[in-house]
Formats: C-alpha cells, structure tokens, sequence
C-alpha cells in the first residue's frame, strides 16, 4: 500500500512535478506585458520594452500606453483588459500611487504573475507601507505572484527573457543569482562579463513585497539549470520562510549568501535602504549555520565558491596539503589557512617515506611541501598522486610560480590528465601566479574543472570555505538521540503555563527567582532546593533544614537584579549571618524602592562553585528571529568574558553539541588540568529540553539560568530570572520561533477496530531514524515497487543522507505522520508513515502513504491518511493531491473511502487523486 512520494528519490520528484511553478509566469512568460512603455529616451519604461525585444523569449510583447497607438513599432494597448491574448507577467513601471490599481485591473484579467519595478514604497515611510498594504491584499485575493516592488526586474539566461532596464543581457550559466539591491545587480552583471561568470537566472528582488527569499531558493532549488544559489542579501524578511526553504535546498544545491550590515551602520544604511528592520548579526549567522547555508564577506568570493561547489568534491575535513615550488607563496597559503581554521595536514609516514624516494633531498620535508623551483610536470603530477592518497590530506593546493626552469602550461595539461584518468576523490585547488606566461595553462585547469586563483591566500580561503559549508551539510545528516520523553512535553506545558497564567493574571511581567526555577523543573533542569522566608525566623528555620553554609537572596516580584541591590548573600554560616542578610536586604529595599518591593528572602544552600564550571543559559528574542538561544561561560563576569554562542530554538542534542562547540568553556567541559569531565551528553539533553521550553512558552520574553553550576558530578541551575511580555499583549502578535517547534498538538492514539491495538499517530522526529531502518527492512519489494513506481534496493532507501532528510521534516513545509506502537517491554516500532508536502507558492499540497506489508488492509492506512488530511485542513491546505500507479489496488481503495477524485495521470498507467480540504 503506497502513494508515490514527490521528495524521494529524484528522478520521482521530477517524474510527479505535472503542474507549473507558481513562479513560472514570471520567469517562462508566454505573454509579457509592460505597463508603462514609452518611446522616452532614458526612461525605465523604453529600457525594458527594448531588452524584451532585443533578447527574444519566444513569447509575445504587449505595450502599455494609453497616450499611444505604438510603441517602437509594436501596437499598445490602453489598459491590461484590451489585450485580446491571456497574459503571463505583467512588469509596472508606473509610478507607485497608480500600481494598487493596475494591480486590480491586472488580477481582473487573470494575469498570474507581476514584476513591479517602480519605487515609492515602503522605503519613504508610511504612506508607502500603506500602497504596499493595498497591493499585498489585492494580490492575495486573486492568487498573484509578485517580484519587488523597487527592483531591477528578472533576467533568466536559460529562456531569453531580459525583464529589467540593465543595459546588456547575462552570460548563460548555472548560478541562480538573488539579489536585495538593483544596483548591486548592475555592478555584478558588468563584473561577470570580465569573469566569464554566467547565470541561469538573475533576479532583482528589492523589497519583498511577495515572493520572498523562500520562494525564489525553492525555485531555484527545483530548476534543473540551476547548480548553485548565490545571494546578496540586506534584510532576511520572513525568518521562517528563509530558513525552511534555505534548510530543504541546501542539501542538494549550495547555498552562498553575502549578507550586509555585519557592522551597527551598515546595519542602520541597509534598513534605510529597505525599510525593513535588522536584527542582529550574531544571530544572523547562526541561522545561516541552521540551515546550511554558507556566508561569504567578498562579493568575489560568492562566484569563487559557487564555481569550486560546483566542479570539486566536498573536503572531509579542514586539513590541506600545499604543494609549492616556492617557499614564499605557500607561506602565505599556510597563514590564509590557519586564520580561518583551516589546518595544514600531517603528511602520514608511508606518504613521507614515498615523497623521500620522489623528490630531490632539498625538499621542504613537511607541509607545505615544497618541490623547488626546477620542478618539472611529472614531479608536480607525481607529488599530487601521492597527496591524493594520503588518508591525512582533505584536499590538495597546488601553486606554481613561472621560475626558468618551470613550462606552466605543460605543468598544468599533466595535472589535469591526472586528475581526470584518475580521480582523487578530494579536491583540488590550483593557484598559477604570473601573468601572460601562466594563462594558457590557467586555461587548461579551468576546462578539467580545477579552479585557478591568481594568488594562494585566496585558495586557501576558498577550501576553508569549502570545509565549513561541508560541516555545516553533515550537521544536518546527524542523528540525535532523544533528550526526554515526548509522552511528558504536554505535562510539562501545562504545569509551567499554570505559573505564567498566575503571574500573568496580577499583572506582572518579572518571575520571582522561586517561580523561575519551577517553571524550569517542569521541563527536566535541574534546579537547587529553594525555600522562600517572609520573616527573620522563617528565614533561619529555612536554613537550619537545609544546613549551613547556606545563600540567601532578595525575594521580590519587580526587582530582577538582585546582586544590583545588594540582594545576594553568600556563605552565611549561622542563625546571626542570615538574620542580619534578610534585616539589611529589607531596609535596603524599603529605602532604595519600597517596601511593598520586598517579599522576604528565598534560601538555599551554598554549593562550592570550585567543584565545576559556572555556565549561562539563555534566551532573548531578536528582531527578525524571534526567540534566540544563549550557551556560554557564566556567573557575574559574563559580559566580561563574553564567551557565548547563539542558536536557533528549537534544539536536538546534536544542534545543542555544535552550539557549545563553538565557546571556548567546552574545551574544558572535556575535562582538562586534572578535572573530570562534565556529562556532555547530559548537558546536551538539557539544553534541548531548555529550547522546547522557550518554543512552548511564548509568554516568555527572556529567561537566564547564571549560574548553571557543571561538573562531573551533575548539572544544577543556582539562579534563574525569567521576564515576561506585557499581559495586555495580543497573544496573536507575540514572538514565533523562526523555526516552527514539533507541533506535539497532532498527537493523538488510534484503536484499531479489528486488532484492538492501540497506537500513537504523531509527527515524525529526527530522533526516529533508527525505527525508520527497521520499517523499511521490513517491506516487500512489491510495496516498494508500489511507493516509487521502481525496485530500489533496501541500501538505498535506508542511506543516512535519505533517511535524514525524511526525519528532520521542517513541520512549516510538510507534516510526516508515523503510526507507532508501543510494546509490553516499552520497545517501540513504526508501522506506517504519511506525508503532506506543501507545494511553494501555493496553497496545495502533495502526500505520500506506505504501510508495513503486515498491517495493510486493516483500516491503517485509511485512519493514518485520514488524520494526516485533517491536519493539513488545519495548516491552511486547499487541495491534496497524490500520483500512484493505475494497479495499486489499495491505495484506489483508499482513496476512494476518503474522498478523493481519480484523474489520467502523466503516463497512461498513472493515477492523479484530488481532493479539496478546505
């Protein structure tokens, strides 16, 4: 019993994809027409009717002018609504207070597809925010796509259509080129004539109106033209969007951003620019880190490292090996490396032995390894061979200086041969520095696709490039394991929910310390035993329980910072000390604010800080992403340190490993001087269990666990400060993750009526690969043939890269459903599976169904489509479709039982089932 699945493999996704793109009006237009157009000398509106005309698309040009007949020769028409022929893309280039009614007439006449070039928007303040408002409306209502406003126009090499004012049509290429600023896009354009740099298409995207980076990154992701996606980006607009899009195409095509505004005015000039805000660059980079995406600083560098992703393997690792035949080049080389991480590679003692025998006895004996400058091809070629199996080296620099003794081009067509009869498996990098001596041979390595850079340093920079967008991939592949029982996530939303509710209702948006700890128990953090004291004898009655030396602290529903007020007292030895802390905090309370301020004092013991490491845990939100989490080196110099790392909630243990990496504190986590190691792994589960309470608990603004005291011994919270958003907040308008949480409200159990089995219908985790193997060991071939319409072996269908991207499901495109059950030993196991994968830029949706061989025809597969459509009704999904062949039985059973309508499919033994859901 199984539907075809659109996402796996690719050949089915390619073989399902029977509808156009939603963006496919705008970048394959079969009527073009362009409002505006005018024979003016200059003008925007002639401009584009021109490069329409000089750069044939195979479509048709309509003009736009009410004042002409013609325009260059080409009959106008008065408005949209004469045109006699249906339009694809209709390009504005009015001015801003005319477009919300051309837009109006232009939905009218069922135009799909608009490209606003005009400016006046947003970016001059609110009366242009409001024509946007109206446009966005407008545009919503009649199911129009639309690229800026404020925007050069789209270019797409592959088909012909020139759709913007640049002066000259882009090279045809592979690299899919984004870009927030038109004028940024000219200077490209210009520089990538000199750098025989060429795109499949070249979009000016100005202010986001609608299509947004998401949209453009799926396009491009699906477009077979398309290799690489560069982008120059101001402002990322909707996070979320983003991220899903960047996280689903950055597994299968590079993803390269600049993005502006690194420093506070850069930030300030490119929200200027765009009108729209920027959040913080840290936690821009950590999304960037989220979702693969690789970040570049020089505009060069973006065409540099698409071009080396596209022609060159993916180093395993950060280690080079430099072959030179010159000591002063690979010296640069090397210091180009190892400030960015990167790491000379050991030469292995077989390889050192081996290059002893090859080279002359004046040869450097170590990385870089210099052949000297009488260096012919062979020994080049030869030294390469050895390099490439060498199990130490990642990837492989050559540089080559134009000495006397040196022949570069014969040099360069011997290491191309090599490198094409043999394969390395690695990269290779070529650095030919010179000038007319050296080009010929710059030729001959750039057509066997190894890339040339006329200096070393900037080789050096592309690998580490190259190895950190590599590590970035294979995070996402990485299987976690589970950080808590899922069956708890609801207990503890409620009890920690009751809490805010509470404090909420008085009108409070400050957690007392006690309170704050509570809610974090709630979610499995350990926390130090606090007791709360309202008088001098309560407080020493506290004390004497719990046994001296204790701590006591202010307790008050308005002041946050306690240490600021004197409201922290450590190491109190006696009945006398914590009289004195709790008389002394009052009056100082009382004085300084009032004595309504002071509620008494909370009491603790006093845990020897000298036994682990102080950590702070945190979380704040950012402007564009929402909640944003805090790991690093704690307690009260903090902001001295500044010893953090920021990541995106929420985590898994592998996403809170790699976010504790990158501090310094972690190296001595490991245990270093002495010291045993912290429980890491406990310490990732923790963190992972701190990230799904701030996803849960939107209510929360920020929250601060300093210290989190780490040893070896156990992990436990000593303070904790919680801040609350205002209680007449719209709960519609508070802060959302940019990475949508597990929707633990699709949750629900199914008895099934014939077996009386119970089992647990819920959204897939990345935590269940290892089920997911067994599910597929244990399916017919008949059923896989059924699912992709071709046998693929178990191997295949069970690979770590396969399996990864179906457990890590971004819940804000697509819902993947697991039938699991639970057996009497509490071992559990998945019998079937379902996916709805929404379709970008649309409101429909595709899904897929598959059914352990076992369990089918026993009402499974209808009960766990049946919640899956359900829940899609609730996402906003219009029409679900599925393609499965014309003799899968069952799922015409199916589909019948649920609603569907059967149509012809592409192939004549293909079936199409449709049914609306909303």
């Amino acid at each position: 019993m199984a539907a075809l699945n659109p996402l796996i493999p690719e050949s089915t996704r390619d073989f399902l994809r029977y509808t156009r793109h939603a963006l496919d009006p705008i970048f394959s237009p079969r009527t073009v027409a362009l409002i505006g157009a005018t024979e003016r000398e200059g003008s925007v509106g002639r401009t584009i009717l021109w490069n329409l005309l000089s750069s044939p698309f195979g479509g048709t040009i309509f003009p736009v002018n009410p004042k002409r007949p013609n325009v260059l020769g080409i009959k106008s028409y008065p408005d949209i609504a004469s045109i006699p022929d249906p339009v694809d893309l209709a390009i504005i280039v009015t001015p801003a207070r005319t477009v919300p009614g051309i837009i109006g007439e232009c939905i009218a006449a069922g135009v799909p597809g608009a490209i606003i070039i005009s400016a006046g928007f947003k970016e001059i303040g609110p009366e242009g925010a409001a024509l946007e408002k109206e446009i966005l409306e407008k545009a919503r209502a009649g199911n129009m796509r639309i690229i800026g406003p404020n925007c050069l126009g789209v270019m797409s090499p592959v088909t012909g259509l020139n759709a913007t004012f640049a002066a000259s049509m882009a090279n045809k290429g592979n690299i899919g080129f984004i870009s927030q600023s038109g004028a940024l896009c000219t200077a490209v354009l210009d520089w990538s004539y000199n750098e025989y740099v060429g795109f499949s298409h070249f979009v000016s995207i100005g202010s986001m109106l609608d299509v947004s980076w998401g949209d453009l990154i799926y396009y491009l992701g699906e477009d077979e033209s398309t290799d690489a996606i560069v982008i120059y980006m101001e402002t990322v607009g909707d996070a979320r969007s983003f991220i899903a899009a960047a996280r689903e195409v950055a597994l299968t095509k590079p993803i390269i951003v600049i993005k502006a505004g690194r420093t506070a005015a850069a930030a300030k000039a490119a929200a200027s620019h765009t009108g729209s805000l920027a959040g913080s660059d840290g936690v821009l980079d950590a999304a960037f880190r989220r979702c693969g995406v690789l970040r570049v600083d020089r505009i060069s560098e973006m065409f540099d490292i698409a071009e080396v992703l596209a022609k060159q393997p993916r180093p395993q690792g950060n280690r080079l090996s430099i072959v030179t035949n010159a000591g002063g080049p690979g010296v640069l080389a090397t210091d180009a490396l190892v400030s960015g991480d990167g790491e000379l590679a050991p030469i292995c003692d077989e390889t050192m032995a081996r290059l002893n025998k090859l080279l002359p006895a004046a040869w450097s004996h170590n990385n870089p390894i210099d052949v000297l400058g009488d260096a012919d091809p062979a020994r080049y070629a030869d030294t390469l061979d050895l390099l490439a199996d060498d199990p130490n080296a990642d990837a492989m620099l050559v540089i080559l200086t134009p000495q006397a003794m040196t022949d570069p081009t014969e040099t360069a067509a011997e290491l191309a041969r090599r490198v094409q009869a043999r394969g390395t498996g690695k990269p290779v990098l070529a650095s030919w520095m010179g000038g007319d001596l050296i080009q010929a041979g710059e030729r001959i390595l750039n057509q066997a696709n190894i890339p040339t850079y006329p200096y070393p340093d900037t080789a050096a920079r592309v690998f580490n490039y190259m190895w950190r967008y590599n590590d970035r991939l294979r995070a996402l592949y990485e299987t976690p394991v589970l950080s808590t029982n899922p069956s708890k996530y609801e207990q503890y939303r409620i009890q920690a929910q009751e809490v805010l509710d509470l404090a909420r209702q008085a009108g409070r948006t400050i957690l007392t310390e006690h309170e704050s700890k509570r809610i974090l128990s709630f979610y499995g953090i350990p926390t130090v035993e606090t007791r709360i004291a309202t008088s001098e004898k309560a407080a020493v009655a506290a004390a004497e329980a719990i046994g001296y030396p204790v701590v006591v602290k202010l307790h008050s529903h308005t002041i946050t910072h306690k240490s600021d007020v004197g409201g922290v007292r450590l190491n109190l030895e006696d009945a006398v000390a914590v009289e004195s802390a709790f008389s002394e905090m009052k009056a100082k309370v009382s004085e300084q604010f009032s004595p309504e301020d002071f509620l008494g004092v909370t009491v603790q013991p006093m845990l020897n800080l000298d036994e682990g490491y102080e950590l702070i845990v945190g979380s704040s939100l950012d402007a564009q992403f929402g909640p944003v989490l805090l790991f690093g080196t704690g307690g009260i110099m903090v902001e001295v340190y500044k010893d953090s790392a920021l990541a995106l909630p929420p985590l898994n243990t592998t996403l809170a490993r790699r976010m504790m990496e990158r501090t310094k504190i972690y190296q001595a986590l490991k245990g270093v001087r002495g010291r045993e190691a912290v429980d890491l792994g406990e310490l990732e589960k923790l963190m992972a269990r701190f990230s799904q309470l701030v996803v849960e608990q939107t209510w929360i603004k920020e929250i601060d666990i300093n210290p989190l005291l780490a040893s070896s011994e156990r992990l436990i919270a000593l303070d904790a400060r919680i801040l609350l958003h205002d209680p007449d907040t719209d709960p519609d308008q508070l802060p959302r993750p940019a990475i949508r949480p597990y929707p633990s409200e699709y949750v629900t159990s199914w008895r099934n009526p014939t077996t009386g089995v119970e089992l647990t219908f819920r959204p897939i985790r990345p935590e269940d690969e290892p089920m997911m193997v067994e599910f597929h060991r244990r399916l017919s071939e008949e059923t896989v043939r059924m699912r992709y319409d071709q046998p693929l072996e178990l191997q295949q269908r069970v690979a770590h890269e396969r399996l990864a991207q179906v457990c890590f499901a971004d819940f804000e495109r697509q819902i993947v459903l697991v039938a699991e059950r639970t057996s009497e030993d509490q071992t559990t196991e998945i019998l079937a599976v379902a996916r709805l994968s929404k379709v970008p830029g649309t409101n429909d949706a595709t899904f897929g169904l598959l059914v352990r061989d076992e369990y089918q025809g026993t009402g499974l597969g209808t009960a766990l489509l049946g919640c899956l459509l359900e829940i899609g009704r609730k996402e906003g999904v219009r029409d679900a479709t599925a393609t499965f062949r014309e003799d899968n039985t069952a799922m015409k059973r199916i589909s019948g039982k649920l609603g569907f309508v059967l149509s012809e499919g592409a192939r004549p033994d293909l079936l199409v089932v449709t049914r609306p859901l909303a």
